[in-house]
């Protein structure tokens, strides 16, 4: 059965566990996230589609199930898996896409290296992808495709299938001509997305970047331009603009540059802050710590979250204001998510060197400063923690946008805490309550979380109310494929 929503993305929709020797289908462990957000668009169609890769032994095996049809809460729905070897993930994902791209998306010039980089296999899975999305997609369907690993396909969908209409949404940041340029087939990868009827970014800047990269490579008009809401603009944060050029003609076709920023289910994290289970265990979180006021970090161990600076912030903290030991504590949670690549272990090995120093430094037999945490906290158990703490220290180098600041926000019903943010977050456009601080300052990462510690509960209460009103303008359920609409249910499709 043909499609009229194909969603590509490199991810399957489901967790493939073992049970009883056989493999079973089952959701993901938290409902809250973009893997569930893309299947609620399935209930709104007749039928949809899911474009992921799978791991394969055999890619050529016969036997291998290459298409398989769901039904489950979000609606009918087929998820075309790709076959793909170990070698071919780890050029595709862990070499080209996290060696490479990663670090230039970023701004991390130094660990750029594409030396290693296998091009023609990039281009092989992209195509791969393609040629999946054109065969689920019905005529006139919508496509939409997600993140960087996969900025080849609209281009070789386009030239499949003249007839589907096609979005793309960036997930991380986009950087500026100057830094995107580096990469040697920069122009096969912007052709690409021009190929595109709508290309979606968090924010503003990163936009006006992919059109400031366009037009150095290509002869493009902006033939529209949209002034950015005063919502968005103050003068905190790194990354705000103006305005942005929101519709581009390239060799006579029209492509939209949206604006759509990812938030989090608000609806889903209010439930689960105001259960009686998240109400007991944040009273045992409160009543461990004490008098002691608790600052909580979570993100993943990788180079742009700013994991390293951020102790060494707190450890400053503590050799510079002897009177804040024993009276404070961070919980540090930095779950490794790509345990098999160099960069990440060393990101890691240090996070925990520093730890451990601060701890023998500081440390008594009734207090540690640091609990050090590098596995992953249940979503359930998270909310407490959002709730039990008195500051969020969300401060990454460079994010798309990082919705672990938008949960910290969501979490809180009580409308008390203080977010302290990095100006460098797309998260920081929308959040101009927080506490914004700039991670590449010593001084400015010191005074921020110590104003933070110190601030006064009205400000507190003030602050987060406001937050808290903007998380909800940015709703995860309000996100759209950009400026592209759904094709209604039993719509009839006539020829021109």
């Amino acid at each position: 059965m043909s499609s009229d929503m194909v969603i590509v993305y490199h991810r399957q929709p489901y967790e493939e566990v073992e049970e009883n020797g056989q493999i079973v289908l089952r959701e993901n462990k938290s409902p809250n996230g973009i893997v569930p957000t893309l299947k609620s668009f399935f209930g709104e169609v007749d039928h949809g589609a899911w474009i992921a890769w799978k791991l394969a032994e055999d890619p050529a095996n016969p036997e291998f199930e290459q298409r398989i049809e769901i039904d489950d809460a979000y609606g009918k729905y087929a998820v075309s898996r790709l076959a793909l070897s170990e070698e071919q993930v780890r050029e595709f994902y862990h070499v080209t896409s996290k060696e490479a791209f990663w670090p230039i998306l970023h701004g991390f010039k130094e660990r750029y290296n594409y030396d290693p980089v296998d091009w023609a296999n990039f281009q092989d899975v992209n195509r791969r992808f393609a040629e999946a999305a054109a065969e689920e997609a019905a005529e006139g369907a919508l496509v939409w495709v997600h993140d960087y690993n996969l900025w080849l396909v609209p281009g070789y969908l386009r030239t499949m299938r003249p007839d589907v209409r096609i979005a793309f949404f960036h997930h991380t940041p986009f950087p500026s001509a100057d830094i995107f340029n580096m990469l040697p087939w920069r122009k096969e990868i912007v052709s690409s997305l021009l190929a595109c009827d709508d290309i979606g970014f968090h924010i503003p800047r990163y936009a006006s970047n992919f059109v400031s990269v366009a037009r150095s490579l290509f002869d493009v008009d902006v033939t529209e331009r949209t002034q950015v809401p005063d919502k968005w603009i103050f003068e905190g944060t790194a990354l705000a603009e103006r305005a942005w050029a929101s519709r581009l003609n390239y060799d006579g076709h029209d492509v939209a540059v949206s604006v759509t920023p990812v938030g989090v289910d608000i609806g889903y994290i209010d439930e689960i802050a105001h259960t009686p289970e998240t109400a007991t265990q944040t009273a045992e979180i409160k009543e461990e710590i004490g008098d002691e006021k608790l600052i909580l970090s979570v993100g993943r161990t990788d180079y742009t979250k700013g994991g390293i600076e951020q102790l060494a912030s707190f450890e400053r903290m503590l050799e510079f204001n002897p009177d804040l030991r024993g009276k404070i504590r961070l919980m540090h949670v930095s779950v490794a998510a790509n345990r098999s690549m160099s960069a990440y272990e060393e990101i890691q090995s240090e996070i925990e060197q520093i730890a451990g120093r601060i701890n023998g430094r500081f440390g008594t037999l009734e207090w540690q400063p640091v609990t050090l945490i590098s596995r992953a906290v249940p979503f359930t158990k998270l909310i407490s923690y959002y709730q039990a703490a008195d500051v969020a220290w969300i401060t990454p180098l460079a994010d798309g946008m990082n919705l672990v600041a938008k949960e910290f926000i969501a979490s809180r019903v009580d409308d008390d805490g203080v977010l302290v943010l990095s100006e460098f977050a797309g998260a920081a456009v929308e959040l101009a309550d927080a506490v914004i601080t700039n991670p590449f300052s010593n001084r400015a990462m010191d005074l921020t979380i110590i104003s933070a510690l110190q601030m006064p509960e009205p400000e507190r209460r003030s602050r987060m109310q406001n937050l808290r009103a903007a998380v909800r303008k940015t709703d995860v359920r309000k996100w759209t494929p950009g400026t592209l609409k759904l094709r209604p249910k039993h719509a009839i499709v006539t020829a021109a």
